[in-house]
């Protein structure tokens, strides 16, 4: 129909765990990003669908935008100064 937006295929991301070496498919119900004032603590996290471990990654500007534009729910840290 016109001025209906096809729908669109749920954007997984390619994910591998440092524990089990395992490599595998998320969805971006399955990840979370935390962006932090430095980069020690922009991260993102997620458990290893393989053996459960949590897994944290750091995250610079590109895994942002990837993140955030395939619909990871973003948690904005701020410094109490």
């Amino acid at each position: 129909m016109p001025g209906v937006p096809a729908p669109r295929d749920p954007v997984l991301f390619k994910a591998a765990c440092p524990e089990c070496r395992s490599r595998f498919e998320l969805s971006a119900g399955s990840l979370r990003l935390a962006i932090g004032a430095s980069h020690r603590t922009t991260f993102y996290t997620f458990t290893c669908p393989e053996c459960g471990s949590a897994v944290r990654k750091p995250a610079g500007e590109r895994i942002i935008e990837l993140l955030t534009g395939g619909g990871v729910r973003t948690l904005r840290l701020h410094s109490t100064v």
